[in-house]
């Protein structure tokens, strides 16, 4: 090539980057009037470098490699957790690691408490009222893409919760039949979904985001141990996972072991478990203390009504009550009752000294009712 070729060459591709490098340096102004609202999700062990891939190729970023490059300027990015993040399309790369680093942009968190049911109660005597499950997962949904909040409501998980295919909604083959059986009551789900902290994308449908949340769950249970049967009992693990949900309903922590043994004792002894948090479970304002019509009400999960095991946990247990109700305390007992306002409780294998136990709670206010 001759020297004026040469220098037309070198001409022209200088022309072209000059006229490409705007492109990256402009990002900043044209995102408001070029992009819109998107929801990213960075996985468990992203990289930074695949946090920028998945940038680049929702065009957040024009380029992977400057993501990198400012993302190295910026020590906020070690503080980047995995989950669902609100960003913008057509940004500048240190305005996305900005974003990422706002914790007013991240979404789809929510934590399920200990002890929490799908569905909201009310507390009889205060008024006070516990949210459920639902309606936790339906707030974190709650998210604003370009001036517009959105939200998957109770009612929309509830439906989708009642009517799904198990295998659908990521189920376990251990709870399939017990499913199968109440379809068409979202309870058929209870205690499917663990404890603890999770990531749901906002802007999934409801059935794919209880699916997420189920299999997830799963995983954390069997990390639990609750693929095991409880000692002696010859439980399944969905009999054990309805043994935890009432111990965690029925005692403190510090009496798991010993009601799970009070349980499997009962339930080997052909006696009904009788216990008030199984009659509590499908009203909608609870206390401690049961009317005599709701006893005898028969129902699903009422054993007073009926012998055995309620038909599904009546809550979400926590790992604690899971290895109790897996491996219950050595005891005799057949009964059981908490008889003041510290939680302490009492057990027997006698059931007149059972009745001189449910007196004292009677004097110390414990079965007090508001009602």
């Amino acid at each position: 090539m001759c020297a004026a070729g040469q220098r037309y060459f070198v001409d022209r591709l200088s022309d072209r980057l000059r006229n490409a490098l705007p492109l990256v340096a402009a990002a900043d102004d044209f995102a408001a009037a070029a992009g819109h609202d998107i929801i990213v999700e960075v996985h468990e062990g992203d990289s930074t470098a695949a946090i920028a891939e998945t940038l680049a190729d929702r065009d957040v970023v024009v380029t992977a490699g400057a993501f990198v490059e400012a993302a190295g300027e910026n020590q906020a990015i070690s503080a980047i957790q995995p989950g669902f993040y609100r960003l913008h399309t057509f940004i500048s790369a240190g305005e996305a690691v900005d974003r990422l680093a706002d914790p007013r942009n991240r979404a789809g968190r929510v934590v399920i408490p200990e002890g929490r049911q799908l569905d909201d109660v009310q507390d009889v005597k205060t008024g006070a009222v516990t949210e459920g499950i639902l309606t936790l997962v339906s707030r974190a949904t709650c998210v604003v893409l370009d001036g517009e909040q959105r939200c998957i409501d109770v009612e929309a998980l509830r439906q989708a919760a009642a009517t799904g295919d198990l295998a659908t909604l990521k189920g376990p083959d251990w709870a399939a039949a017990s499913a199968e059986a109440l379809r068409g009551d979202h309870r058929r789900i209870e205690g499917l979904i663990a404890t603890g902290a999770f990531n749901v994308d906002p802007t999934a449908a409801p059935a794919d985001i209880l699916a997420s949340l189920i299999a997830a769950s799963v995983n954390r249970y069997a990390a639990a141990g609750l693929g095991s049967t409880a000692a002696g009992a010859a439980l399944t693990p969905y009999q054990v996972l309805i043994v935890a949900s009432l111990v965690q309903r029925e005692a403190a922590a510090a009496d798991f072991a010993k009601v799970a043994r009070v349980i499997i004792n009962r339930l080997t002894a052909g006696q009904n478990l009788e216990l008030d948090s199984t009659v509590n479970y499908i009203l909608q304002q609870q206390e401690v203390a049961t009317t005599d019509a709701d006893r005898a009400g028969r129902t699903p999960w009422n054993t007073y009504a009926a012998a055995g095991l309620p038909a599904t946990p009546i809550c979400s247990p926590s790992a604690e009550a899971i290895a109790a109700a897996a491996r219950p305390a050595e005891g005799d007992w057949m009964y059981f009752v908490t008889v003041d306002r510290q939680a302490t409780t009492v057990f027997t294998s006698d059931y007149q000294q059972h009745l001189v136990n449910v007196e004292l709670a009677r004097a110390n206010g414990v079965l007090d009712s508001a009602r």
